[in-house]
């Protein structure tokens, strides 16, 4: 009798502890889940990329001080009886910065008297022109360039460096690296936004290989870009043999070389309109995927868009819209004549502004509430700035077009 009921408290011991084990292993995978959630709401609010306007000028359209440094034309050398009469206007235009030539001050020519003057004019008409030693004027021929056009980088260099900054953040500068490949995922607002960036970097990089390096369809590839596209194809959530973070590293490396020959004019960057056309339609084509997305209520097998998967909308259409504004940017700065000859640059700029309104929203949570709701609608706002921006977008390439 003691022995059965020994054997009785046994079994109901065990059944109680089995019920406790499992119940405490599904509450502690709950707040694994939860602890995830949370980190993922709070490191979506992290800082975003740096974009091409501060890595350049401050301003748009700021091109016009080069511009007008290029068209003042350089002091020409002249004979110093010239050079007396005109003394007080060179010592004035010596002070600008952006001339073509420094004049020497007239007091290094004190022999330009007036008697001196009539002495020397008949020798001006008869001997050739006087050496720059003598005059104290550099030649137009070998005039320095101003300071601004020696410092301006070689067209398509921030270009390219635009292309690799978002990218290069989301790798190396953002806590915890790239995430969409972890094998427990603790969050998945940062691992959508990166999706986003990663895209918008894929289809930049093709058009870069294929269109504005070359000059034709005839005209061979650049080995790093070649490169660097086949590398950007690896699926963002493989873990190893390779692992995709490992080859996007490799994707930066080979740009910067590419970005290095452009600088030493080892390299080509076109910048026509034909080149620039194939980028721009292919980020509408992006911009109206992520619309879509962005206003749908139903997905494709008929069923409601889910509460998780409105915020995986929200945060990769996020991540497209601030990588594509760091590239417009760089392209206003790059294409700058090829926009201002079709006038393109004001579809451009509000493609840019709009992008950037994307990249700044930051709810706390995102909820998918009724249009008319007391709630915010988070796609809803995502989509408006979105929409914006894809249809300038057209607008710019067919401006371009024509």
């Amino acid at each position: 009798m003691a022995e059965s009921q020994d054997n009785e408290n046994k079994r109901g011991f065990k059944i109680f502890a089995t019920k406790r084990l499992i119940i405490g292993v599904i509450l502690a995978a709950a707040a694994l889940w939860l602890l995830g959630s949370l980190m993922g709401m709070f490191e979506k609010t992290e800082s975003k990329p740096p974009t091409a306007a501060s890595l350049t000028q401050p301003e748009r359209g700021h091109g016009t001080a080069v511009g007008e440094a290029e068209k003042t034309p350089p002091t020409p050398a002249g004979s110093e009886g010239t050079h007396a009469e005109s003394a007080a206007p060179s010592e004035s235009h010596s002070t600008q910065p952006a001339t073509g030539a420094h004049p020497a001050p007239a007091t290094e020519h004190p022999q330009a008297q007036p008697e001196t003057i009539s002495e020397q004019k008949p020798a001006a008409h008869t001997t050739p022109q006087k050496p720059a030693e003598e005059t104290g004027h550099a030649k137009p021929a070998t005039a320095a360039p101003s300071a601004e056009a020696v410092s301006r980088p070689k067209k398509g260099v921030q270009f390219v460096d635009s292309v690799i900054k978002p990218m290069e953040y989301e790798l190396t500068e953002r806590w915890w690296g790239w995430r969409p490949n972890d094998l427990i995922e603790f969050t998945d607002n940062v691992n959508n936004f990166q999706r986003g960036v990663l895209e918008v970097t894929r289809r930049a990089v093709v058009v870069l290989m294929e269109r504005l390096s070359r000059t034709g369809s005839t005209d061979a590839l650049n080995d790093h870009l070649n490169n660097a596209v086949n590398w950007f194809m690896i699926e963002e959530t493989r873990y190893w043999f390779p692992s995709a973070e490992t080859k996007y590293k490799e994707c930066l490396e080979e740009l910067r070389v590419y970005e290095k020959q452009l600088a030493r004019g080892q390299a080509t960057f076109f910048t026509r309109a034909d080149n620039l056309i194939p980028l721009l339609a292919s980020f509408a084509d992006l911009l109206g995927s992520c619309e879509e997305n962005l206003v749908k209520h139903t997905e494709k097998d008929g069923s409601e868009v889910s509460f998780f998967k409105a915020d995986d909308y929200f945060y990769y259409a996020q991540g497209v819209a601030s990588s594509m504004a760091t590239v417009l940017e760089a392209i206003h700065e790059d294409f700058l004549i090829t926009l201002e000859t079709r006038h393109g640059t004001e579809s451009l700029h509000h493609a840019i502004v709009s992008c950037q309104l994307a990249a700044g929203l930051s709810p706390l949570i995102v909820t998918d509430s009724k249009l008319d709701g007391i709630l915010a609608n988070h796609r809803a706002n995502m989509a408006a700035p979105i929409s914006h921006a894809r249809f300038f977008l057209e607008v710019l390439v067919k401006t371009l077009s024509t």
